[in-house]
């Protein structure tokens, strides 16, 4: 399964927070070297292009890329800065590794503070060793540990980010990832990663649909919705068997009680998902993600950040669609305290639902 992007973002204000001790210094330093190292990597698109040296493969692609990035800022109206006009090769398949922790009988992850970014429930590093020492490290003290390579990441605009190798796969991964990434340069909110998240990822799918609309690619729009439903019923998987897990950690029970319940339920996800698999031979992409230990941490990853996303949809709605004006009514909301902010958007959605059933049911009895 493809971590969600919400997990990708390792700001800039982790490089520039005070520290104290030796362990934040370390972690500080290995951010700062391992953006720097991208910083020097980079490369103006235009100048690669002009090099008759450069592979002529990455050369169609920069020149799709240049493409994507003016459609971002002139039919999506998202920044039109320097990001995603510069290409760095890392020569590795990850930008970054990030490391998630929760407890052994709780999904409630573990968080790290910055100034300025606030709170997130990840910490990134930019070599895998050094994410899996840490890892271990928090193993030992009793938590379910998670680590995930990471395609991208972003400033939030305070560099100009690079397009990297790690996820110049395809045109649309290309057109998802900057579309996302962008999204997080218009609105982000410190400390609150579902707002933030959920925001950045209802951009990225009306990005991709008004890309591929754009291009008249109506095939692909189809499979890539087909994809995004195949997301769907395995994250409804997933959530309903943490469901399960939620209610057995809250039982006034002993912990081995809990260990073994525990053991249990994760060996009826596994079965379920074998019964899918064979009804649904698409859902093998899957294979990869039952292949490694399941623990909470990684659980906990599924979905949990992109639930607002039919409360930015009924917004875009309101909005008749347009991008410009979808963004200044969620700056406001991302100007309210976090309670506020999650009241109106719990209003939003119910207003939406009720407007579509009441649709539904105008046509039922017409």
């Amino acid at each position: 399964m493809q971590i969600p992007h919400f997990l990708k973002i390792l700001t800039i204000a982790t490089l520039i927070t005070s520290v104290s001790g030796c362990a934040n210094l370390a972690y500080y330093a290995q951010a700062v070297g391992g953006h720097m190292d991208i910083l020097r990597r980079s490369q103006p698109i235009n100048t690669l292009i002009a090099d008759p040296s450069v592979d002529p493969d990455l050369k169609r692609t920069l020149n799709k890329i240049i493409t994507i990035r003016s459609f971002a800022s002139n039919e999506l109206k998202l920044p039109n800065n320097r990001s995603y006009t510069k290409y760095a090769d890392l020569e590795r398949p990850y930008a970054v590794w990030n490391v998630v922790a929760a407890p052994e009988f709780s999904f409630k992850l573990k968080k790290w503070c910055f100034i300025q970014a606030g709170c997130v429930s990840y910490r990134g590093f930019f070599s895998l060793t050094k994410a899996e020492n840490y890892a271990n490290k928090l193993r030992a003290e009793g938590y379910d540990v998670h680590v995930s390579g990471i395609p991208a990441y972003s400033t939030l605009g305070w560099f100009v980010d690079p397009v990297l190798n790690t996820f110049i796969e395809s045109e649309l991964e290309l057109a998802r990832l900057i579309f996302h990434e962008l999204a997080h340069q218009v609105v982000y909110v410190p400390g609150d990663t579902v707002f933030n998240e959920s925001f950045a990822t209802l951009v990225e799918q009306e990005g991709v649909k008004r890309w591929l609309a754009h291009n008249g690619t109506t095939n692909e729009y189809a499979e890539y919705r087909a994809r995004r439903k195949r997301q769907t019923i395995f994250n409804t998987l997933v959530r309903n068997h943490r469901m399960r897990l939620e209610t057995l950690f809250d039982a006034d029970i002993s912990e081995i009680e809990k260990r073994t319940g525990k053991a249990r339920i994760f060996d009826d996800l596994r079965e379920e998902f074998a019964l899918l698999k064979t009804s649904r031979a698409e859902f093998r992409r899957y294979d990869r993600w039952f292949s490694q230990p399941i623990n909470n941490a990684r659980l906990a990853n599924v979905s949990v950040y992109t639930q607002l996303i039919p409360a930015f949809e009924a917004l875009l709605f309101q909005q008749n669609g347009d991008m410009a004006s979808f963004f200044s009514v969620v700056k406001e909301i991302g100007k309210l305290s976090k309670e506020e902010r999650s009241a109106f958007l719990k209003i939003t959605m119910h207003e939406r639902r009720q407007t579509n059933f009441a649709g539904v049911f105008e046509s039922y009895s017409q």
